[in-house]
């Protein structure tokens, strides 16, 4: 080899330039971009999110489709509950008033004068079967489910009202030839207890428990009824039916009544003033709609009376106005009131005469204190 090719080996070796290393990568220089190759997919173009969007909106209409079925569906569950509420309330509350009706009916009978024992007998004998039947309605009567005690409650407070009946017709009949009258009454009132206690049924036993199952159960605008078999109670005091039972028995016997009988006038006031009336001097009267008049009614004699007549006439043209109210039962020495809702539709500026009439009662020879006249005058100023 000689020195020339020594040196060329040489310059080779020192001039060869190293490769770049990992950890240093050459700078690019400038120049036109390398072509690095293919290259991958890049990220998905906004319109490839269409389906996607698609299905996300039909699974949110799909959801809101299954919600609003829920909600009608639950609505009609909830409409047809309270359907079968009301309609069950509106047939109990029928035959409840119609048993009501049949208190006032007995009431009507214990107090109409010269009723003999076998009418009495007959009429009570009408008033079980009615109250069987209704008992026997209400038994038969399918009630909601969550209702069912209430119910019984009712049915309680009828059977309640037919052994109430029955009792006293078997009383009325036990005690025909009877001589203590107060004995009598107390046995009459032992029997008319149970019709009391048939109001305290209905109320505590079906009204009260059937309101918190309507409340429990959501269930709103539902008006529970109520029935009422004796409306005043002091008509089955013993007392009261001594008395009721005197005056039977001498009806029965057909003689002419027997005591001191006599009902008069007590006295008149004008309400809501509170001024008391005077047959002798003028009374200015201050007109409201509220105005009223209260007639306090004695029974003056001796013996027990019934379904006095009282009526409230005021001149006034072209029509009077005439009112009338019945006391159903007055005791010896009693007064009672009936009060009678006149309003503003009378007659001002000038003196009238109001008048107040007490029918006389049977066996009454004194009735000079059954009619009165007030000279009045109503105005609109004190």
């Amino acid at each position: 080899m000689t020195t020339r090719d020594e040196d060329i080996l040489d310059f080779d070796f020192f001039g060869e330039e190293e490769p770049p290393s990992w950890e240093d990568p050459p700078e690019r220089g400038p120049g036109p971009p390398r072509d690095r190759g293919p290259r991958g997919r890049g990220p998905r173009s906004p319109g490839n999110l269409t389906p996607l969007l698609r299905l996300v909106g039909l699974i949110a209409l799909a959801i809101l489709i299954v919600v609003l079925l829920a909600v009608w569906v639950e609505g009609c569950s909830s409409d047809r509950k309270t359907e079968r509420y009301r309609d069950y309330s509106t047939e109990i509350g029928a035959i409840g008033n119609a048993s009501a009706r049949l208190g006032q009916q007995l009431a009507t009978t214990l107090t109409t004068p010269g009723q003999q024992l076998e009418d009495l007998d007959a009429k009570l004998g009408g008033f079980v079967q009615t109250a069987e039947s209704q008992m026997q309605t209400a038994d038969d009567l399918g009630s909601p489910g969550p209702l069912h005690d209430a119910h019984e409650g009712a049915v309680e407070a009828l059977r309640f009202r037919v052994t109430g009946l029955r009792g006293l017709q078997t009383a009325f009949q036990e005690t025909a030839d009877a001589t203590d009258a107060a004995a009598a009454g107390l046995e009459l009132s032992t029997q008319a207890q149970r019709l009391l206690a048939s109001d305290v049924i209905w109320s505590d036993s079906f009204r009260t428990p059937a309101g918190v199952v309507l409340e429990s159960e959501g269930v709103e605008g539902i008006e529970l009824p109520t029935s009422e078999f004796v409306a005043d109670g002091d008509l089955v005091t013993p007392g009261n039916l001594a008395a009721t039972w005197q005056r039977i028995q001498g009806a029965s016997d057909g003689g002419t009544p027997s005591g001191l009988h006599g009902s008069g006038i007590s006295y008149v006031r004008a309400l809501p003033s509170g001024q008391n009336l005077s047959a002798d001097t003028e009374t200015t009267i201050l007109v409201t709609d509220e105005l009223a008049f209260e007639v306090g009614v004695e029974d003056t004699g001796d013996s027990q009376e019934v379904r006095l007549t009282v009526t409230l006439t005021i001149p006034k043209d072209p029509d009077p106005i005439v009112q009338t109210k019945t006391i159903p039962l007055i005791d010896p020495g009693e007064t009672k009131a009936v009060t009678f809702q006149i309003g503003a539709l009378v007659p001002f500026g000038e003196q009238i005469a109001l008048k107040i009439d007490v029918d006389p009662v049977q066996g009454e020879t004194n009735t000079a204190n059954n009619t009165a006249e007030y000279p009045v005058i109503f105005s609109l100023s004190p």
